[in-house]
């Protein structure tokens, strides 16, 4: 099993943050959580959230309800969109300082959250813009305290030191990951997530199980990530067939969320490398391609390539979808194949081509992959040497799908 590969001399550091209600009903928990925050003298706060989500799953009729009866002054920034910019993150600072906010509330998925985040660091610095922070033009050390309203099972950012935003004007779409802006509280309830589309779904439990397959197998990977990815594997293969079936199933709602959670806490501490890295220019240079549609078209190719390397584990990581995998390198296009095979069985066929891109695109989305603030980092953690060439290979690989 993974634990005889497990080099017991390599020390990590591993870190839970937080509190977390976690369970049907959770959203009620919000008036508990603001009340210990006006234990620290917090009595003004920003929102930040999407346009619709927030109201229609029933989450700002309990938030709001709460703020109100305990007499907290209170903003909504409502303008946040999938892959979120720091413009969109300046105006909600402008809107926080307007209010006088002393922490931030985040409803949404990682779009929602990941600008909550932001903007929880950036009421620190106003004089700063947002796209300052994530082109490292300075490091934080203080943000407001955040608390999270996490209305999807696929991110992980309710719980982990990592928020994503772009920079359109320059198709940047790098990450921070700082200490500070582990959410402080965070909510995770089941019954506000069975309003998610059928792509939704997908999409975002397809993030979950990419989160795992690289912290598995990142250079900083470690008995809990790996750990974890197998039980976020297992989960997933589980219940997303029955979330399919039944969108309104509570039991598989609430361990999609389990999934997503642990899954976040696995690359929280294992961290993440290629497909992650490939896959944020893909929807810095395309802002309407969803993120977990765009780890999917790679995910392939990636398996294919990090084989040679990680496939003992891998062969294991996969068996609840794929069994009796070959772990040795000569398995790696048999992998790749049923990896593809699981995502076409959950109606997720695109490949790069299908979207618009080209071979053409490659050297560019090769450039963004580089260069981009962060994104190299995340290939530092590539199990295997992640030059140019073998970028190119990955987008090359995934234009179309393998017979």
């Amino acid at each position: 099993m993974w634990d005889k590969q497990i080099a017991i001399d390599q020390v990590r550091a591993i870190s839970l943050r937080g509190k977390i209600y976690f369970g049907v009903g959770a959203i009620t928990y919000i008036e508990e959580i603001i009340g210990e925050l006006q234990k620290e003298g917090v009595e003004k706060l920003l929102v930040v959230t999407g346009k619709n989500a927030y109201i229609s799953c029933g989450a700002w009729e309990v938030i709001e309800s709460a703020l109100l009866s305990r007499g907290v002054k209170f903003a909504v920034y409502s303008g946040v969109t999938p892959n979120p910019t720091a413009e969109q993150v300046d105006a909600a600072v402008q809107l926080g300082v307007s209010v006088g906010a002393q922490a931030v509330i985040g409803i949404g998925g990682g779009s929602a959250i990941d600008a909550a985040k932001s903007a929880a660091v950036m009421l620190k610095y106003p004089e700063k813009k947002c796209a300052d922070l994530y082109e490292y033009t300075f490091t934080p050390t203080e943000a407001l305290p955040i608390v999270a309203v996490n209305l999807t099972h696929g991110t992980g950012t309710e719980c982990n030191r990592f928020a994503v935003v772009s920079i359109p004007e320059k198709n940047y779409k790098p990450a921070i990951a700082y200490d500070l802006i582990y959410p402080r509280y965070a909510i995770d309830d089941p019954a506000l997530m069975t309003g998610l589309s059928l792509a939704q779904t997908r999409y975002v439990s397809i993030d979950a199980m990419n989160h795992v397959i690289e912290a598995a197998t990142s250079r900083s990977a470690n008995t809990l990530s790996i750990q974890l990815a197998a039980e976020t594997i297992r989960l997933v293969t589980e219940y997303l067939p029955l979330a399919e079936k039944d969108p309104k199933d509570l039991k598989a709602r609430y361990f999609l969320a389990y999934a997503a959670m642990i899954a976040g806490w696995a690359f929280d501490n294992g961290l993440l490398h290629y497909t992650h890295a490939l896959e944020h220019p893909l929807s810095a240079v395309k802002s309407d391609l969803a993120h977990g549609l765009g780890l999917a078209m790679l995910l392939p190719a990636v398996v294919e390539n990090i084989w040679q390397e990680s496939g003992p584990l891998l062969a294991q990581l996969f068996a609840p979808f794929a069994p009796g995998l070959d772990g040795s390198p000569k398995g790696a296009a048999k992998a790749a194949h049923a990896v593809q095979k699981f995502l076409v069985a959950h109606g997720v066929s695109e490949k790069l081509s299908d979207l618009g891109f080209t071979e053409d695109d490659v050297p560019v989305l090769t450039e963004l992959a580089m260069n981009t603030p962060s994104l190299g980092g995340l290939l530092d953690q590539a199990p295997t040497f992640a030059d140019r060439v073998a970028v190119s290979a990955i987008y090359l690989n995934s234009m179309t799908m393998n017979p």
